[in-house]
């Protein structure tokens, strides 16, 4: 914890009220200096915090349709295994997945959890939503059950559903309205599903991905990428494990691709 409000705020006690002074700027000082370090103790997650919810959440996706599939189970395994976790926290993903898969699992409170953990780091947010989006898109085409909890996710970690449809583009799905036109810009139906999109050989939809209407101007689209680009860069991430480094440089990749497709098609630089 630094102390530099309450020496800074000592010396103007002193000059204006000698020693008294000194104190009771001594005191106030403290007080600042402990509520930064409150802010940004909440600010920095606890390295490795994430582990026991996580798993349990991914448990709780796989379940929620009524089975766990070898696909999702697989899906578990290859995480702990590109998380690069030790053999204890290993047993602790293991355990919490099997919390998880219980019947009647309510996953209110660790979805609590991650938001304790994610605290107001959103680019915190994004690769633990990109974690359970895999899971969740395991099996292919998922179904309401799964999005409900990955929506109830994206709400609890301050991602707003654009923000979230543009997660899924990057994997190459878009929401159906159940018209067979993808719904960029408007609000999801429950009733509908995420199905492929049409992708084209140089990727998914660029306007998807960066979370934009077709019809947006210049001024939007670059608002849009910078916004993005900032909350997605992989030097942000700090002591997360070198998957979810990983995993933000792929979607960094794909939002500046996605830039230059639109630069390009509309012209501008």
């Amino acid at each position: 914890m630094s102390f530099t409000y309450t020496v800074w705020f000592a010396i103007f006690g002193l000059l204006i009220g000698h020693a008294p002074g000194a104190v009771v700027g001594a005191v106030i000082g403290f007080i600042f200096d402990n509520l930064r370090h409150s802010q940004r103790k909440q600010a920095t997650p606890e390295a490795g915090g994430y582990v026991g919810p996580l798993f349990t959440l991914l448990g709780a996706v796989a379940k929620s349709d009524g089975r766990v599939s070898e696909a999702e189970i697989a899906v578990a395994e290859r995480l702990m295994t590109r998380m690069k976790l030790g053999i204890e926290q290993r047993k602790q993903a293991v355990a919490s997945f099997n919390v998880g898969k219980q019947p009647e699992f309510d996953a209110t409170r660790t979805i609590a959890e991650l938001r304790n953990w994610v605290g107001m780091r959103r680019d915190h947010a994004f690769p633990v939503l990109d974690v359970v989006i895999e899971t969740v898109l395991a099996e292919g085409n998922p179904g309401p059950e799964k999005m409900s909890i990955l929506r109830q996710l994206a709400f609890a970690l301050r991602v707003s559903d654009m923000e979230l449809m543009a997660l899924m583009a990057m994997k190459g799905y878009a929401w159906s309205t159940g018209s067979g036109q993808s719904s960029h810009g408007r609000a999801w139906n429950t009733g509908s599903g995420y199905v492929p999109p049409q992708r084209t050989p140089q990727g998914p939809d660029p306007y998807a991905v960066l979370g934009i209407d077709r019809n947006a101007d210049e001024r939007a689209i670059k608002r849009a990428y910078r916004k993005l680009i900032s909350e997605h860069h992989p030097d942000r991430l700090g002591d997360l494990p070198d998957d979810m480094r990983k995993r933000a440089e792929s979607r960094a990749s794909e939002i500046n691709a996605a830039y230059d497709r639109v630069k390009e098609a509309r012209g501008f630089k």
